[in-house]
């Protein structure tokens, strides 16, 4: 067995066998139900989807693996003070710690960036090289590994930089930017608590803003921490100025016009606007893009300096009430002093249409089939859309014409029938074969029933009758 394990392994394991081992398996189990209890009394009987101290059940947010990993660390300070086998202790300490790490960055991850789809991946890259991290302690690799590392260096500038620099450089930045995160995630949801409007969008820039500058104070302390001297950014910050300059000319005016857009309240959350041809209500404005959710749930992420260089049409911007029409026909017999009155009595009572402004009739044209009136109301909620209040209006309508037996008039055409005229020779008819009669659609004003049947039949026709409808027939 010497041939296959490491020394440390092979002393870990002969620990274990000690006897009295197993009291330090009662301790850490011992300490399960104090790390979940702990944590359902604070957090209450309702789970917190959105927290990264309690997450949604308990297990999967971080005070459960931290307090079991305080309570663990307690239990083997007393097997030390006792003289008790401290193996268990050697292989659970790890694993908690592991633990910790992967929830912690999963929790700050999703509450950070919840629609990035590269949080699945930083999730499941931190758990593999924890759980390997894990696995290269117990086996008591870790040491040799990190000295061969260390043995892999070269020259840069002034100091010397190794793999294993580069790789505790890579854990303290990711420690540091996870805690970053994690407390701007908890400002920006402290200040958006129960904002709205002009207040929302305020409060969303500061928090773009703070979130901006732990996350700049973060690289500066974890570039500190690995020893690299931060007079040297100098260098990166003027290459970083000529990018911008040059390539990432759209990028920066996008943040920019995020902060002029959030500073200057033009737009702001929950406002219904139209850019682009895409009309929908403002969901979120981060500091490069704005989505648009429309009614029919699509959603549109536009750039932030289209949204200030363009033209961008507002329904509630100053007034959140919008205009409304439908058209409808009646019977020019209709009597109008008597209908509108009624119109203006029931448009008022549907649900959605608002009494100030007040609804209103217009007659609007003379049409050829009737009279067109034109029915205008104002609703204040168009960011619940326009179709449902427009129908349940038609409908109210239709229901009053019905009951009041006022006609909505159809389409009606004359279509009069001529003989014709002239010899077969003159109007290109082959001798012999029997001419039919030509239909012939006047532009003249129709005549009326008495004309067409009183006038003198055609030859080889009899006398016109008046169809249903206007027409005519032979």
């Amino acid at each position: 067995m010497e041939n296959w394990f490491s020394p440390e392994l092979l002393a870990l394991i002969r620990e274990a066998e000690q006897p009295h081992a197993y009291i330090a398996l009662l301790l850490i189990a011992a300490a399960v139900p104090v790390a979940w209890g702990v944590p359902r009394l604070l957090r209450g009987p309702e789970p917190r989807h959105g927290s990264i101290v309690f997450g949604g059940r308990i297990f999967d947010g971080v005070m459960f693996p931290a307090l079991w990993l305080g309570l663990v660390w307690i239990a083997r300070l007393f097997c030390v003070r006792q003289h008790l086998p401290l193996a268990v202790f050697k292989v659970v300490i790890p694993i908690l710690l592991s633990l910790l790490v992967i929830r912690l960055t999963v929790r700050v991850m999703r509450v950070a960036f919840p629609k990035s789809s590269l949080v699945r991946a930083v999730e499941k890259t931190v758990s593999w090289a924890a759980w390997l991290g894990v696995v290269l302690w117990i086996t008591g690799v870790l040491p040799s590994f990190v000295e061969a590392l260390d043995a892999i260096h070269w020259k840069m500038g002034a100091g010397t930089v190794s793999l294993a620099t580069i790789l505790e450089g890579v854990i303290v930045a990711g420690f540091v930017l996870m805690v970053t995160l994690w407390v701007s995630a908890a400002i920006e949801a402290r200040m958006l608590k129960g904002a709205t409007g002009q207040r929302l969008s305020w409060r969303k820039a500061a928090a773009n803003v703070v979130r901006a500058a732990l996350v700049f104070i973060g690289l500066l302390l974890a570039l500190s921490a690995v020893g690299i001297d931060l007079t040297a950014l100098s260098v990166l910050g003027g290459a970083i100025g000529v990018g911008l300059g040059l390539g990432l000319q759209k990028l920066a005016a996008n943040y920019v016009s995020g902060f002029v857009m959030l500073a200057e309240g033009a737009l702001r959350i929950g406002d219904t606007v139209k850019v682009d041809g895409f009309e929908g209500r403002i969901s979120d404005i981060t500091t490069r893009y704005t989505v648009l959710r429309a009614l029919n749930g699509r959603e549109a992420i536009v750039p932030n300096e289209m949204m200030v260089t363009q033209r961008v049409e507002s329904s509630t911007l100053a007034d959140p009430k919008m205009a409304l029409n439908t058209v409808v026909q009646v019977g020019y017999d209709t009597d109008l002093d008597a209908l509108v009155p009624r119109i203006l009595a029931v448009v008022p009572d549907i649900q959605r249409v608002i009494a100030d402004p007040a609804p209103s009739v217009q007659l609007s044209a003379f049409a050829s089939d009737g009279l067109e009136l034109t029915i205008s109301f104002w609703i204040a909620d168009p960011e619940n859309g326009t179709g449902s209040v427009k129908s349940d209006v038609n409908l109210a309508l239709l229901r009053l014409f019905n009951a009041e037996g006022v006609e909505i008039p159809f389409p009606q055409r004359v279509v009069r029938t001529l003989a014709a005229s002239g010899g077969a020779e003159t109007q290109g008819v082959v001798p012999g074969a029997q001419s039919a009669p030509s239909l012939a659609t006047s532009s003249a004003p129709a005549a009326s029933a008495s004309e067409l049947r009183d006038a003198p039949p055609s030859r080889g026709q009899g006398p016109g009758v008046l169809e249903p409808g206007g027409a005519v027939g032979s």
